[in-house]
């Protein structure tokens, strides 16, 4: 019999797209009907559309080496183009960035600014030979730099590796390795709730673990004093302040390298994720086009971080070869306080907000006071990515950031997908909170259970892709058989997501998050994304984190972590409570067997919750590597509280 995760948690609420968002959509079922008549005709017509070519290419999609597939493999074009110079000769004045650093100062960047200073660091990379092909790593902060660097690779065919600059020496130097960097831009430090992140010294310790690195370029940004070595080390503004604003772009082939990206895991060999130039460019630009609804006057805000996928697709190369005026932000989310992002909000009349589940848990666990004390009324779009959203967090951010008349797009994605491939479509699509709805027009999407078998509605399995689309990553960079192992081995011609999902009995897909956390509960395979949802439709949870503990007589029990809102207190009856509420929304299978009450979350500084750190607390194991944490200090004190909670 084939192993299917359990269906539990049910949302019977739908919301209908309002007369005027769907009379102005961008997208409409015109959309999918194209597509599923002819998918690769419809992907292109977008390339053709939304590319600017050097020479136009006459093939689509090359599909005579799976799982290596090549699309638009005899086009040429530069994405540096596509982003900056195509724009300036009607709209050299449009504002590309309203950037805000976290200390408060600002700059207003036209797209004729951005160009300038992308040139100008081209030509000062080219000096320090820096040549097509070549891996540069950039280990910014979320300054305008960091935009800077990328398209200034991009544009001269070198290839960027973007390290999130809350990552360690050694985890740089392990990147650095991997893709043979010769260069590292980087900058003495970066704000983070009013502290320095000391970027410059990490990269020095990073050096002495990496042979390959031949200078470093420091953007001065905090001021502070750091370690410049002569020879090496060079101030950025110093490069290029004399430099043309001037250089012609490299002529590139659609299947060159544009970029490496290397996921964040914590074991093995840190795996580089290499996307090319033309296909991931149609698939971020028709993204960003049909699910954000982007209009010409729009002010959009993805408030991700350039270091992870998003801000690569998403606040960079999306958004600028559409021409879109783009908020960006520096530091963290609460400086100096919790109203800073709404604040912002109302300062540029921000129209599109796309942030992740795990802040919007976090806004609802500052409290609604914050939100209420401005003015978001110029919000006509919401979004979310990274993991699956708990359908409360998506009501409340219905409800008190997009003053129940915004249009939401939940977002599903990968580091390996590019682009976005399920999500809504405002204006088309009937939402239903904490769903990602359905494949986008090109993509074909299907659950499948262990045996590579389609599941049916009202039932879940894992996620796969059925067909190549033009994003998709190409390979693992310098590992071909890993890329075959870890994405395309499991069932024949399927891309493996990773992911756990359900369509409900509309067949609407449901993401259950990662396989590795699925648990096994007396032969019940139960996804913890429901039960934290369950969780966090109790009135008082802002926040919650479910993990399977070992247990003896049901092979694993359900543990969960919860943070509560605002000042709400628990005890002993409100475990229980909280017990019993989960088994009331999806079931007596599902009732934690521990519970513990915690004012935070192991987190990332990227926002992600550590749950593999919360499985080693639950089993009293040594923990791991916690170099990531942005709150360590939180880790001694659940292992205190977790001995201390007794099961029911």
């Amino acid at each position: 019999m084939s192993e299917k995760i359990e269906n539990l948690l049910k949302e019977d609420r739908k919301f209908k797209p309002s007369d005027v968002l769907s009379s102005n959509a961008n997208a409409t079922n015109e959309w999918f009907e194209k597509a599923n008549k002819d998918r690769l005709d419809f992907w292109k017509e977008q390339a053709l559309n939304r590319i600017t070519w050097f020479k136009e290419p006459t093939e689509v999609l090359d599909d005579s080496n799976p799982p290596f597939f090549k699309w638009f493999k005899d086009g040429e074009l530069n994405l540096s183009y596509n982003c900056l110079d195509r724009h300036l000769e009607t709209d050299s004045d449009r504002v590309a960035f309203y950037w805000e650093g976290e200390p408060g100062d600002t700059q207003v960047i036209t797209y004729r600014d951005l160009y300038e200073r992308v040139c100008k660091l081209s030509n000062a990379l080219k000096k320090l030979n820096v040549k097509k092909g070549d891996r540069v790593a950039i280990y910014l902060g979320m300054t305008p730099e960091i935009v800077v660097s990328m398209l200034a690779c991009a544009r001269i065919g070198a290839v960027h590796s973007v390290v999130f600059g809350g990552f360690s020496s050694e985890a740089l130097a392990d990147r650095i390795n991997d893709a043979e960097a010769k260069l590292v831009i980087t900058a003495d430090g970066a704000w983070r709730r009013g502290e320095i992140v000391p970027l410059k010294a990490n990269v020095d310790g990073s050096l002495k673990l990496t042979n390959y690195i031949e200078n470093v370029i420091v953007v001065k940004r905090t001021q502070h004093e750091i370690n410049m070595e002569f020879g090496r080390d060079h101030w950025y503004h110093e490069l290029t302040e004399n430099e043309e604003a001037v250089c012609k772009p490299e002529i590139m082939n659609a299947e060159d390298m544009l970029y490496i990206l290397y996921t964040s895991g914590t074991t093995a060999k840190p795996k580089g994720i290499v996307h090319t130039q033309a296909g991931y460019l149609t698939g971020v630009a028709t993204t960003h086009y049909e699910v954000f609804d982007i209009k010409e006057n729009d002010i959009y805000w993805c408030a991700a971080d350039c270091g992870w996928v998003t801000g690569h697709s998403y606040i960079v190369y999306g958004p600028l070869s559409n021409k879109t005026t783009s908020v960006m932000y520096e530091g963290a989310p609460n400086a100096p306080d919790e109203k800073r992002l709404w604040s912002i909000i109302e300062k540029y009349k921000v129209n599109i907000f796309y942030t992740a589940p795990t802040a919007i848990r976090a806004f609802m666990k500052w409290g609604i006071e914050h939100p209420q004390a401005h003015d978001l009324s110029s919000l006509r779009l919401l979004g979310t990515v990274g993991e699956p959203i708990n359908p409360e967090a998506w009501v409340w951010y219905h409800k008190y950031i997009g003053g129940e008349k915004c249009a939401i797009v939940d977002t599903w994605w990968q580091t390996e997908t590019g682009s976005i491939m399920i999500s809504p479509l405002p204006g088309v699509t009937s939402t239903k909170p904490g769903s990602a709805c359905g494949a986008l027009p090109g993509i074909e999407s299907l659950i499948i259970d262990n045996e590579g078998n389609p599941v049916g509605k009202g039932e879940g399995g894992f996620l796969a892709i059925k067909s190549p689309w033009p994003s998709m990553l190409r390979t693992v960079y310098g590992d071909d058989q890993r890329y075959i192992d870890t994405y395309w081995s499991q069932h024949e011609g399927l891309y493996f997501a990773g992911d756990g999902a359900k369509y409900d009995e509309e067949g609407y897909i449901w993401l259950l998050g990662r396989v590795d956390d699925v648990m096994n509960v007396s032969g019940h395979r139960i996804s913890t994304a429901e039960v934290e949802s369950a969780l966090v439709s109790h009135e008082k949870v802002a926040e919650a984190a479910v993990i399977g503990r070992k247990d003896e007589i049901t092979g694993e029990a359900i543990a969960a972590f919860v943070s509560l809102i605002g000042t709400e207190k628990g005890d002993e009856n409100l475990i229980k409570e909280l017990r019993q509420h989960v088994s009331d929304k999806i079931g007596p299978i599902a009732k934690p067997k521990s519970i513990v009450i915690t004012p935070d979350l192991p987190k990332t500084r990227s926002g992600k919750i550590m749950r593999r750190l919360l499985k080693d607390i639950s089993e009293e194991r040594k923990l791991g590597d916690v170099t990531t944490l942005a709150n360590a200090d939180i880790v001694s004190e659940l292992q205190n509280r977790a001995t201390q909670t007794d099961d029911e």
